[in-house]
């Protein structure tokens, strides 16, 4: 090291400095200048490495330092006109574009005829007049939209057009902070103030517009505008304003808790404790789950945005204090919700969704908790809460309690069968069943129903139940009643799952059943709630194949509450259910030991359910499963979306039926079932969306950007666990994408598939080695793919060299193909074709003479590619073999259409052949 730069001598770590920064090496060079600047007295020295160094900064990106450092040399020599330029080229990207101005005019003014800084100086001066136009006309834009919304003479056409230009604008983050800049909160309260639903609408979206992903403006607005407030308004009886306030929240709920990942300049360093706010919306929400002046639709969305919001999104995070918050200050609220009774007076409004709505959130909470200690408390409140109902002298509390039971047994059901076994709590719907009033009768056997679905239970009650619920059938003249009743019968007739030999009730009886629940269904006067009811039963019954045939020959039904139950019909109608392996030797042993063996059903057998499947597919089932895939969150489960995906895959089954399905719109329900639910449910839809990939046309399978969505499913049916005819399908459905487009070849490489279909190719089993060829010979056109067949140390191009000399034709034409196309994009590849196995020119030759014009075409292709690799050895190589023979004879054929690709590709090499001076011209037929 010399000496100067030992004792740091400056103008020795500058010369340094620049050095390295020539070079390329730009951390070095600010280690150099940095060392330089501690040490340096001399003034002009100091600037001249001020401004080197604002150099390298501005290469790093790093321009607030540029910017600096510029201005240190420009405060000793303000004529630089290096650190000038920089300075503005610094002060442009961070977004300061008048002192960018500046700048580049000073330096104009000091090299006039510099044309860089004239083209900047015209530039800049053009961006200036832009913002400040779109900054003014924003600004009198939002001003004059507040204006027509307050002013009561404006007809109706106009509102809603300012409306709708306030809320787009809200959207973007300049738009949305010009807003806000313009007392745009209070204005927008205003607008609220009126009470006309449309403005309320406008208002609240626009709010929720300024509210994402800017924690600081949302915070602002919840204080000025106030919890309580947004409370009262998602509680009026409109369903699209509490729709619309619950987004509200979702949106301040995730710009508070980052839920929304958008990245936003300066405002992440201002640290904004925000807990206090979202206790005191927990709380709102909590209280508004329990107030009887909230609407059902208000109260619906409450419950909505508990559920998703209090348990936690990944059960890894172990803090699920907003679970135990929950229990604590609103479970009693949630189970007062449950046990409402709509037919008794002074009831909480709901809608026909709401008591299901809070089963789930309770299903959630319970979910949630981490221990038994946890577990224990949220049964004792429950318990409590049941316990203080319970009246014998107050008929009203005491069905609240049981209607609260059954609230409890269709979410968290072990809290609710812990409950039913209480002394006393079965005796008492017993009790009610006989009671004189109708509503009471009502609310027993629906608690009967729900207590029902253990087989434990069910024996108790079949022993004590059916002959209750028979009698209440008879008797009551109350269609609603009878029909629950009828579902109770329904339920324990079909306790026996599809069982031929455990049936309930004789022979024909769940036929009849099921006829009397088919009829309800199909009658409009009757409520929805009670025909929700009729679904079940039949859910039920369709266990039994003899009731399976008769419904589909029915109408699709139109109700998205009931999306469980209607799956469970269409699961057992298509049996897409999963069976059991019956072992016949184990069916003698366990006759032999008078164990009890499940029967199947005569219409349980193959072509019976063909037959079902097609007539849904008549009625338009796609259709009815596109819409139930698109209901919301709370309702359309992951059990229930494994129930849809089940079904897809039965009705996808033929190849012939898949036009249908894609033409109901089928390809595109399929996706959001292939990313979300059960992984069983995933695996089942990716592989009903392989059997549609592989046959039809993919943009019109899953239309516009839907179809690169469809990839990530499709790779994750090609795992070694998943079985062998998945593995297959997934290969075909993606051999099909990526014939389609290079962008989809790129995000089939990008969702590392390419391990994957490689493996495959090694396979024992020919159809699914055959489809990871022909899905590489798809891939080949890929810049990447080419790439990895370019690497050494790995036997990729041997085996595709190998798979040509095998004997199946289908799989010669896709590795031949492969090894064409690899040879024409890369010349490297030609000269190691000859090295990765010492048979390629023996199996060259045999393509060259394949009967199969196809094969031969292709086989000849890789010959020309290899005349034409500029490499004059191979080139030699090949002419001077029997390969020079086989063309000369294919290329002097007369011309055949069945054989023209691979005549013409012959003589082409004949051509090139002349042309490297190998072979003499010869006389070509004309």
């Amino acid at each position: 090291m010399s000496i100067g730069k030992e004792m740091g001598d400056p103008v020795q770590l500058k010369d340094e400095g620049n050095k390295y920064f020539q070079a390329g090496d730009i951390d070095k060079a600010i280690d150099c200048y940095t060392k330089a600047i501690k040490v340096c007295k001399d003034k002009k020295v100091l600037a001249v490495i001020h401004r080197n160094r604002s150099a390298c900064y501005l290469k790093k990106e790093n321009y607030s330092n540029a910017a600096s450092d510029a201005t240190k040399a420009i405060d000793v020599d303000a004529a630089d006109i290096k650190a000038l330029y920089r300075r503005c080229q610094a002060l442009e990207k961070l977004g300061k574009l008048d002192m960018a101005f500046k700048d580049v005019q000073r330096c104009a003014t000091l090299e006039p005829k510099n044309k860089t800084f004239l083209e900047t100086l015209r530039r800049l001066g053009a961006e200036i007049q832009t913002k400040l136009k779109t900054t003014f006309s924003t600004d009198s834009r939002v001003q004059n939209m507040f204006e027509i919304l307050l002013d009561d003479e404006v007809d109706k056409d106009k509102k809603e057009k300012a409306a709708n230009n306030l809320v787009v604008l809200s959207r973007e983050e300049a738009g949305a902070e010009r807003i806000f800049e313009n007392n745009g909160v209070p204005l927008l309260l205003n607008m609220i103030e009126k009470g006309k639903p449309e403005m309320i609408l406008a208002a609240i979206r626009t709010l929720s517009g300024m509210c994402t992903g800017h924690k600081a403006r949302a915070m602002a607005i919840v204080h000025m505008v106030g919890v309580d407030k947004l409370c009262s308004i998602m509680a009026v009886d409109n369903e699209e304003i509490a729709l619309a306030t619950c987004n509200l929240f979702q949106c301040i709920y995730d710009s508070f808790t980052g839920g929304d990942k958008r990245e936003f300049g300066k405002e992440e360093a201002v640290v904004l404790d925000v807990s206090k706010d979202l206790k005191a919306i927990l709380l709102s929400l909590l209280e508004m789950v329990g107030s009887k002046k909230v609407s059902g639709h208000g109260r619906d969305q409450a419950l909505n945005l508990l559920s998703k919001n209090v348990p936690r999104k990944d059960k890894r995070n172990t803090d699920n204090s907003r679970s135990l918050f929950t229990i604590d200050h609103g479970l009693k609220k949630i189970l007062k919700v449950c046990g409402q009774v709509p037919e008794l007076p002074d009831q909480l409004p709901l809608t026909e969704n709401t008591q299901l709505i809070a089963s789930v959130l309770l299903n959630k909470i319970y979910d949630d908790l981490k221990c038994d200690p946890e577990r224990d408390n949220f049964r004792d409140i429950c318990d409590q809460y049941i316990k203080s109902k319970i009246d014998p002298n107050d008929m009203d509390k005491t069905i609240h309690a049981i209607n609260t039971i059954s609230g409890l047994l269709q979410g968290p059901f072990d809290v609710g069968n812990a409950l039913v076994g209480h002394q006393g709590i079965m005796e008492m719907m017993v009790a009610l069943c006989g009671s004189e009033r109708e509503v009471d009768q009502m609310v027993a056997v629906e608690a009967l129903i729900h207590s029902s679905s253990k087989m434990s239970r069910a024996s108790f009650i079949i022993t004590n139940g059916v002959s209750l619920l028979k009698e209440i059938y008879k008797k009551t003249k109350n269609e609603k009643i009878k029909i629950r009743a009828l579902v109770g019968l329904c339920k324990l007739g079909s306790a026996g799952g599809d069982d031929y030999s455990m049936r309930q009730f004789a022979e024909g009886s769940t036929e009849k059943l099921a006829k009397q629940c088919r009829k309800w269904l199909c009658n409009p006067q009757i409520d929805t709630k009670t025909r929700k009811w009729a679904i079940e039963g039949l859910a039920y019954l369709t266990n039994d194949a003899d009731v399976k045939d008769d419904f589909v020959e029915d109408e699709p039904s139109k109700d998205k509450t009931i999306l469980y139950s209607v799956a469970c019909t269409l699961v057992n109608c298509t049996n897409s259910y999963d069976k059991k392996e019956i072992i016949p030797e184990l069916v003698q042993l366990a006759k032999f030991s008078k164990q009890h063996v499940p029967e199947q059903h005569p219409k349980d057998k193959k072509d019976f359910i063909e037959k079902r499947v097609k007539r849904l597919l008549k009625a338009g089932v796609t259709s009815a499963l596109a819409v139930m895939v698109k209901a919301d969150n709370s309702i359309l489960t992951d059990q229930t979306k494994e129930m849809l995906a089940r079904v897809f895959l039965a009705l996808s089954e033929d190849p012939k039926d898949r036009g249908t399905i894609v033409a109901q719109g089928g390809g595109k329900a399929l996706i959001p079932l292939a990313l979300e639910g059960t992984d069983v449910g995933k695996v089942k839809a990716s592989h009903a969306i392989a059997k549609i990939a592989a046959i039809s046309n993919p943009e019109i399978a899953f239309p516009g950007e839907r179809v690169y969505e469809v990839i990530r499913p499709l790779v994750s049916l090609l795992s070694t666990d998943r079985d062998g005819i998945q593995n297959f399908e997934a290969l075909r459905g993606l051999t099909n994408l990526a014939g389609f487009s290079e962008k989809l070849r790129v995000k089939i490489v990008k969702e590392k598939a390419l391990p994957e279909i490689e493996n495959y190719m090694f396979e024992e089993h020919d159809e699914i080695r055959q489809a990871a060829t022909e899905c590489m010979c798809n891939l080949v056109t890929c810049k990447e793919v080419q790439e990895r067949y370019m690497e050494d140390g790995n036997d990729k191009l041997k085996l595709l060299v190998l798979l040509c000399g095998e004997d199946d034709e289908s799989l010669q034409i896709a590795a031949a193909g492969a090894v064409a196309m690899l040879t024409a994009a890369q010349k490297k590849l030609c000269a190691k074709v000859t090295l990765v196995t010492a048979q390629w020119l023996e199996i060259l030759q045999r393509l060259c003479l394949h009967p199969n014009p196809h094969i031969a075409h292709r086989g000849i292709v890789t010959v020309f590619n290899m005349l034409n690799s500029d490499d004059t050895e191979l080139a030699k190589k090949l002419i001077e073999s029997e390969l020079l023979e086989i063309l000369s004879v294919i290329g002097k054929a007369d011309d055949n259409p069945k054989r023209q690709d691979a005549i013409n590709a012959a003589r082409t090499c004949l051509v090139k052949a002349m042309d490297l001076g190998l072979i003499k011209p010869f006389t070509c037929p004309s």
